[in-house]
């Protein structure tokens, strides 16, 4: 077997280091692993890509000569078997395509894409289109035998990881944006309907939506989602993420105008009706605006909270 080491990004080495013996023991298998993976699967594993945090993504040639990625779970709870479990079912409709895996060895070979659709530079209404067209793609039916987690329990999560910490946080957003979250996620807990709900990807904001290789930059029908958190629930919940971002557009103008006729826009491109648009997009923004703050990213953190208190004004 080949012996050789591995470039760690930053994230992936310091959550193999909270891992204590298990990921030291990883790691130190790395070398061995990789090299009987080439001979099982007759691939050539190549250079590892950075960013990442919850598994190693790394270049692949496969023996006709074809570009692939290959990924390694990392130890721990990284969500990495329901990741595989959401791209098996999908089957490349809308998502990256999965050509082998392992399940208990934790890594599957992927179709490889290309840059990413934030990389691209395209004028926000313009990415808006692109992920709700491959969105459109992506929702189909979750099998019935698939665990997933359900967007009822998604919604119950949210309330209490916003509600704990704005309070660990020493409140840094209005207490009115936390209470009009609450009641937000106690609605969309009694929404939730197994027969109206579908395959939704959790977390699909435009660094997780890469270009189809050989595809146009301006074609809808041109791109795929990558790490997919994978959720049986409303459409409503995939469209959150698009609430969510790009805060500075919103704190530019009228913040809850400009909002609102985000959503608006959100629900003509999908026919998804857009009060639970703006309810899940209030609690996505809520919550990933404290976790923010949580990991010290301040800035991008109290923007995201100070749209949530234009929006409950």
């Amino acid at each position: 077997m080949k012996s050789r080491s591995f470039e760690l990004p930053a994230e992936v080495g310091n959550k193999l280091v909270r891992q204590g013996a298990d990921g030291v023991r990883w790691l130190n298998e790395l070398a061995g692993f990789v090299g009987q993976l080439e001979h099982d699967w007759n691939i050539a594993v190549g250079a590892v890509f950075s960013g990442g945090s919850e598994a190693l993504v790394a270049q692949a040639t496969r023996a006709d000569g074809s570009d692939a990625i290959i990924k390694f779970g990392i130890p721990g709870p990284t969500g990495f078997e329901q990741e595989v479990r959401t791209l098996v079912a999908a089957d490349g409709r809308g998502y990256v395509r999965v050509l082998r895996h392992d399940a208990a060895r934790r890594v599957m070979l992927q179709e490889r894409l290309g840059p990413q659709l934030a990389q691209l530079h395209l004028p926000i209404r313009d990415q808006i289109e692109i992920i709700c067209a491959t969105l459109q793609r992506a929702w189909v039916a979750a099998p019935d035998d698939l665990p997933l987690l359900t967007g009822s329990q998604k919604a119950r999560r949210l309330a209490v990881f916003i509600e704990a910490t704005w309070k660990s946080l020493g409140q840094p957003c209005s207490e009115r944006a936390v209470e009009q979250a609450l009641v937000f996620a106690q609605a969309r807990q009694r929404a939730f309907d197994p027969a109206a709900s579908v395959l939704v990807h959790g977390d699909a904001h435009n660094q997780n939506t890469l270009q189809i290789i050989g595809a146009d930059r301006t074609d809808c029908s041109g791109f795929k989602f990558v790490d997919p958190d994978g959720i049986r629930a409303e459409p409503a919940l995939d469209l959150a993420v698009a609430m969510r971002d790009w805060s500075e557009e919103l704190l530019a103008g009228d913040a809850l105008a400009l909002g609102r006729a985000r959503c608006d826009f959100l629900s003509s491109l999908t026919g998804v009706a857009p009060e639970p648009i703006w309810q899940w997009g209030f609690m996505e923004r809520m919550s990933t605006g404290l976790y923010l703050m949580q990991l010290g990213w301040h800035d991008m953190g109290r923007d995201m909270l100070k749209v949530a208190d234009a929006w409950v004004r």
